[in-house]
């Protein structure tokens, strides 16, 4: 009997991320981790400033958001979305920014209601605003910008 070489494995290969379902879903799953990475950025800064340098919740909560919001756009362009609504980069970052200040106005009015009003931590109100911001941004971002066909 002559004896075979094996050329194909034998072995079942893992799965990939199409079997967890649509594109849309993976988009939702990577920007959910690309937020988490700007939520990082954000949270670390507004805690460096306000807690270490003294810069006023306020003040720290916007320049926190904003650094938050270049990072969760580098990320979105070149590992979140795979399709893009508008050919011209600089109209489409204009856009995710506006997106991102509607983001930044709700992040602030939750910050200055229970911090400001209620008398919360400023960490406390910042873990209430992220939600509403994460499907605001998300939402609108996708609808926006990422479900067309040009890129």
């Amino acid at each position: 009997m002559e004896d075979k070489i094996a050329t194909e494995s034998d072995t079942e290969v893992a799965p990939g991320l199409g079997v967890l379902g649509s594109e849309g879903l993976h988009e939702f799953v990577r920007y959910f981790v690309a937020s988490l990475i700007a939520l990082l950025v954000d949270a670390g800064l507004l805690v460096l400033l306000t807690s270490v340098v003294g810069v006023p919740y306020l003040w720290s909560g916007a320049i926190a958001f904003l650094a938050g919001l270049a990072t969760v756009y580098l990320l979105s362009v070149r590992w979140v979305f795979s399709k893009r609504t508008m050919n011209d980069m600089k109209v489409e970052a204009i856009v995710f920014a506006v997106i991102g200040v509607v983001g930044l106005g709700i992040n602030e009015l939750v910050l200055y209601g229970l911090t400001g009003v209620l008398g919360f931590h400023y960490g406390l109100a910042k873990v209430a605003s992220v939600g509403l911001v994460f499907f605001w941004n998300f939402g609108a971002r996708k609808y926006l910008l990422f479900r067309g066909a040009a890129k």
